[in-house]
């Protein structure tokens, strides 16, 4: 176990964070299964009328570190443990975590600018954006790794169908920020993994392109 531990720091970090933050508001929701709103809510869920009006833009980050019950829980931590490995494995720690903060919050931006009177929690958009980071590496690599790249964009192209199904017949489900976090994390990955040094370049893109939406919103 700590040998897996330290060859995936990043992932099961992410992990035991959202597990414990989860146990804090299951705590105070006084229910292990299902969270009480208001408790979200005063965690940092994002709204739109408290993110617009009274701009609590912090709460965009504090949001994809929440879940509404342990299923959403459960799901999105089986998802980080599959695909966060990958990241791990190809990605820096640094590079691993930039990625995973700025999808979190392009998926919430989107989420916001199409639902912005409903409450949101979940770490999905931050998850779609490492297997968008994924489908960047592989593709900048698909010439010295095609038989993995092959492999994997089988596997991307069979996870999107899924979700896509999954998002237009189950309620609830924001498809918006899945869709956010992916773009976020494609770019993301391509350009770090086209140089290293593109980290920098993807930080400020982001950052720009953050202030440009909170702007426009």
């Amino acid at each position: 176990m700590l040998k897996n531990i330290a060859r995936y720091p990043v992932t099961y970090g992410l992990i035991i964070i959202n597990t414990i933050i989860y146990l804090i508001s299951a705590s105070i929701s006084h229910n292990f299964l299902d969270m009480n709103t208001q408790v979200l809510f005063d965690m940092g869920a994002t709204y739109g009328p408290k993110i617009l009006l009274d701009g609590e833009w912090w709460r965009l980050f504090s949001a994809m570190f929440l879940h509404a019950g342990i299923i959403h829980l459960s799901m999105n931590m089986y998802s980080l443990y599959i695909v966060g490995k990958g990241v791990d494995s190809y990605f820096t720690s640094l590079q691993y975590l930039v990625i995973y903060l700025f999808s979190g919050i392009f998926g919430t931006l989107l989420s916001l600018s199409v639902h912005s009177d409903t409450l949101g929690v979940g770490a999905s958009g931050a998850i779609f954006g490492l297997l968008g980071a994924l489908a960047g590496f592989f593709l900048v690599h698909k010439k010295e790794i095609a038989k993995q790249s092959r492999a994997f964009f089988g596997t991307f192209g069979s996870v999107i169908a899924l979700n896509l199904f999954i998002g237009l017949s189950v309620p609830n489900i924001d498809m918006s920020a899945h869709i956010g976090g992916l773009i976020a994390g494609f770019l993301g990955g391509y350009l770090i993994s086209k140089n290293s040094k593109n980290i920098w370049i993807y930080i400020i893109l982001s950052i720009f392109i953050i202030l440009g939406i909170i702007r426009y919103l």
